[in-house]
């Protein structure tokens, strides 16, 4: 009797055991779940990628070297800073700029001829989207200027997206 009665207090045990492993389990995942999607929100928020892919970032398609065509606009170009609020001092910018051109894009046969003709066009872009910062805006946000050259740029060919990059080989803030 004694062994029937410690077996039926193990096996009670047993089942306290695996309800209170159970009630734990859950808390756990259910708090690390949720701390997961904290930092998934934090990341997203700075626009860090985990690695899984979520967090918003372009993919630009992959030119060959060999199908890559260069345009430069020919003299380094002085542009004047927005100025900072309580800054008596003017600022510039003083910069190189060259696009890259896809010549195996369908739309290169169309416009890829008349890119030389358009220096005037590309001026004028540079020009405006590079005033609209301050120093120290357009020091940190280099790679927002040129995302924002090259999107106005498509734009006026009509969204064709043959120029695919723009870059600065020289730039010098003053």
């Amino acid at each position: 009797m004694k062994k029937n009665l410690l077996s039926i207090l193990i096996l009670g045990l047993t089942f306290v055991n695996i309800i209170i492993s159970g009630i734990t389990m859950y808390t756990v995942i259910t708090t690390n779940s949720k701390t997961a999607k904290v930092v998934s929100d934090v990341a997203n928020a700075i626009s860090i990628d985990l690695g899984t892919g979520s967090a918003d970032t372009e993919v630009k398609a992959e030119v060959p070297i060999e199908n890559i065509e260069t345009y430069s606009i020919p003299e380094k170009m002085t542009v004047a800073l927005k100025p900072a609020p309580g800054d008596d001092e003017g600022h510039f910018c003083m910069v190189s700029v060259f696009f890259s051109i896809d010549t195996k894009h369908k739309d290169y046969k169309k416009y890829g001829a008349t890119v030389g003709e358009k220096e005037n066009l590309f001026r004028s872009i540079v020009n405006d989207v590079i005033s609209a910062y301050t120093l120290d805006e357009a020091r940190v946000s280099q790679d927002e200027i040129k995302k924002e050259i090259l999107k106005k740029v498509q734009e006026k060919y009509s969204g064709s997206d043959f120029i695919f990059d723009v870059s600065f080989s020289d730039i010098v803030f003053q």
